[in-house]
């Protein structure tokens, strides 16, 4: 059991949380979710021991052990990789280091006969003797292959330390286990074994993530941080959004009686109860939202980007054509190699690769900021294309103001209409006036969607959109996408996303291009397509 009692955190005059009480319970896992900046890295780094709080305190049952994702890709930089996740259990690894230095000295006495004794029962309690096979095993389900194991972390790449990292969190069975945004970087079938791994978990869970896919896969319940306060909800991210809606519709609705609201309240928790089987986490949470009071639900006071594409004309029947397109990296490394395929009326399209560099490189070749080093594309005569990069900063490097930013994109200049655009992305007030050099992440990707929102284009093109965004404008982008009726084209690792949008999956290799109309999970999940994948990769 974890408890936080009257935390409070303060910076000068800002209150980052005020009189906090809650408690994390074994059994469950808690998607902690909130606004950019309402303090949810904050939060776990408090109950961690990493920031003191300014009132309160952070408890936990006596013996327990809690296990912490490492955000610092370098701490364990001259440790092999086997070691540093052994590292996660620190006290068995006090153990077997206490143990070797014994059995190496040259005058072993009785007194260290006697101690290493001890040391070996409390090693077999431990189950020390599974250590390394454990570890081994972790690494491998996480796709750290068997040869670097014994490798220093030092050698390994920054997504390779990533994966180690996640693994010495999870080592050894720990009875609190604090994940701060754990599927950064991971493919999507790591990211599968992990929600596997989080729905079979026995002990307590708190995790901080924008994959909405992720947190309703692992989540019994929801810890939202809003205005200084740290709220729970049965469910999963989805029950929580979508029930804070419904509350919030209901509140707005004067006319309708208060019992017909706790009518549709409890209807729509039964309905939502009898979905959660498609959860591994099935039973426990049908259970718990069995007992929910409709009190409990509130609507959420959260604001959500108002996120809108229109096009100034349809699409005619020729949209893109790609004819034997290729190209390599600067080091020579092949992106793409002859990738053929014809767009058509209505698709919407999950461009996929496992090389992140090669979805990047084939949008710029489709705007022709670079060019590819064979075949070509022709774009139909009534398409007109808005694009949305992964790596936006060479548009911020002036001290223009946010309504200056954006004009310089618009036909229509007048400051009003500018604005109504940054107030669509929720730049208000005085907001509009901060200079675009310096923004944050978040901030550049939604000027980026106004100046999109702009340009009534008929084909969007996106590569990660949902980068830097909070929950909030992810799922916003999410719903615009879904009632866009015209053609997009679009690479994102958030796997809602991709399966409420995409209608075509395009996969572009090193050997060819995979192309199936169906949707993401049926492509991921298919056999036999994997089978492909693996072969065009070698």
């Amino acid at each position: 059991m974890l408890s936080v009692s009257n935390l409070s955190l303060r910076y000068g005059k800002r209150v980052l949380f005020d009189e906090v009480n809650i408690k994390f319970a074994p059994g469950n896992c808690y998607g902690v979710i909130g606004a950019n900046g309402a303090g949810k890295s904050t939060l776990l780094k408090i109950m961690s021991g990493e920031i003191e709080p300014t009132t309160g305190n952070v408890s936990m049952t006596p013996g327990e052990r809690m296990s912490v994702l490492s955000q610092n890709h370098f701490a364990f930089d001259n440790y092999p990789v086997l070691q540093t996740v052994i590292m996660g259990n620190k006290k068995l690894l006090e153990v077997m280091l206490e143990k070797d230095a014994l059995y190496a000295k040259a005058d072993f006495t009785d007194a260290d006969g006697e101690r290493a004794g001890v040391l070996e029962g409390i090693f077999a309690d431990m189950e020390g003797w599974n250590a390394e096979s454990d570890a081994a095993e972790l690494l491998s389900s996480l796709g750290v292959k068997e040869e670097l194991h014994n490798m220093l972390m030092s050698e390994l790449s920054g997504k390779e330390k990533v994966r180690v990292l996640l693994a010495q969190a999870l080592f050894g069975n720990p009875d609190i286990l604090l994940l701060d945004e754990p599927t950064n970087d991971l493919d999507v079938e790591t990211i599968g074994w992990l929600e596997n791994f989080l729905a079979d978990f026995q002990n307590t869970v708190i995790v901080v993530s924008h994959d909405r896919h992720f947190l309703d896969a692992v989540c019994t319940h929801v810890a939202d941080i809003d205005f200084g306060k740290v709220q729970l909800f049965t469910g999963n991210y989805s029950f929580w959004y979508e029930s804070s809606q419904l509350a919030l519709r209901q509140r707005s609705d004067q006319n309708k009686k208060v019992e017909d609201k706790r009518k549709e309240l409890q209807e729509f928790i039964e309905r939502f109860s009898a979905n959660a089987s498609k959860s591994r986490q099935a039973t426990s949470r049908k259970k718990l939202l069995e007992k929910l009071n409709v009190d409990e639900i509130r609507p959420s006071t959260r604001k959500y980007p108002a996120i809108i594409f229109k096009a100034d004309r349809d699409c005619g029947d020729q949209i893109l054509n790609v004819e034997h397109l290729s190209k390599k990296a600067p080091d020579g490394t092949v992106l793409f190699n002859d990738i053929s395929f014809t767009l058509v009326k209505g698709d919407k399209v999950a461009l996929l690769s496992r090389n992140p560099m090669a979805p990047t490189a084939f949008y710029q070749v489709l705007v022709d900021e670079i060019k590819p080093d064979a075949g070509n594309i022709a774009w139909g005569q009534t398409i007109t294309t808005s694009y949305l990069p992964n790596e936006n900063s060479h548009y911020f490097n002036s001290d223009d103001n946010l309504i200056d930013w954006l004009r310089q994109f618009s036909k229509e200049k007048d400051e009003t209409y500018i604005r109504g655009f940054l107030g669509k992305m929720l730049f208000s007030g005085e907001e509009v006036f901060k200079k675009s050099n310096v923004l944050s992440g978040g901030e550049k990707v939604r000027c980026m969607t106004s100046r999109m929102m702009l340009t009534n284009a008929n084909c969007l093109l996106l590569d990660e959109p949902t980068n830097h965004l909070d929950l909030e404008s992810i799922t916003a982008f999410n719903n615009a996408l879904k009632d866009w009726n015209h053609i997009a084209l679009f690479t994102t690792h958030d796997h809602e996303f991709s399966q409420t949008i995409a209608n075509r999956i395009i996969e572009i290799t090193p050997g060819g291009v995979i192309d199936k109309r169906m949707t993401f999970d049926e492509y991921i999940n298919d056999p036999a397509i994997k089978e492909q994948r693996d072969k065009m990769y070698k």
